[in-house]
């Protein structure tokens, strides 16, 4: 499978589902609150409770589950990485294992799969709100959402538009960055083999290119809004207005009802 095909968050795909007629705000609130819920838990109880409710978000989303999870190869080191930093270093509870100097006790098991089922809901509902919104509503949606801002001089239009261009920017990246490896591969480069030094140092002939290829699109993408007579949005218009409806309200309000619940009943 390529790299670009592993990536989702970034991407968009239109559809005419649930989740992509709600308001780009409301989606925007309904993930903070759900990071907000991720971190609340403390059991396995609560993660089920948070994963039936994942799960029927997307299911909501009408696309194939298997393509959210296709979003979690990337991160596949990161899981594996911060298990086993638990596994080893948290101590407590039960001794599972003896190897030399290095015990794993049930503590470190348990605060393992924590944080790994933590990276995996994180990643799953970021892909849920960028495969279901497009760029311009993220833009129009951080921009709304960060309007009182403005009042103590934050550029709320600046900044919500570089980052929906930079999350934009990421399949965009890894879609480069895989057409550059398979050029170096067919020049005889090899990635796979040696130690970590070793392929740590082959991956310079894949960034050199690969930020060379980064500023010049960063330079026409400037050259392209200048060219359309960008500046800014101070008094900037939009064609499609943002429109709540009951539907995003009632969104909104079940996820904050999400974070009560599960505070109020300590899982």
């Amino acid at each position: 499978m390529s790299i670009m095909k592993s990536i989702t968050i970034g991407q968009f795909v239109p559809g005419d589902s649930l989740m992509h007629r709600l308001d780009a705000r409301a989606k925007f609130i309904a993930l903070i609150f759900l990071i907000i819920a991720v971190f609340a838990v403390n059991s396995f109880v609560g993660y089920a409770i948070l994963a039936a409710i994942i799960f029927s978000l997307l299911f909501s989303s009408g696309m194939p589950l298997r393509y959210f999870f296709r979003g979690l190869r990337p991160v596949y080191y990161i899981m594996t990485f911060t298990f086993l930093i638990h596994l080893i270093f948290t101590k407590g509870g039960n001794v599972l294992l003896r190897f030399g100097g290095i015990t794993v006790e049930s503590h470190g098991v348990y605060l393992g799969l924590f944080m790994v089922l933590r990276i995996v809901f994180l990643v799953v509902t970021t892909s849920l709100l960028t495969l279901t919104t497009s760029p311009i509503a993220l833009t129009d949606a951080l921009e709304y959402l960060m309007k009182p801002l403005r009042k103590i001089g934050v550029p709320a239009h600046e900044i919500a538009m570089m980052m929906t261009i930079a999350l934009r920017f990421i399949p965009t990246l890894m879609e480069e960055s895989e057409k550059i490896m398979k050029a170096q591969m067919a020049r005889g480069a090899d990635f796979e083999s040696g130690n970590i030094y070793r392929r740590a140092k082959s991956l310079v002939p894949l960034l050199v290119p690969l930020f060379v290829s980064s500023f010049r699109r960063a330079d026409d993408l400037a050259v392209a809004m200048e060219a359309r007579c960008y500046r800014g949005g101070e008094g900037r218009t939009r064609l499609n207005e943002l429109k709540a409806g009951p539907r995003d309200f009632i969104a909104v309000a079940c996820t904050i009802l999400l974070v009560v619940f599960i505070k109020w009943i300590k899982v």
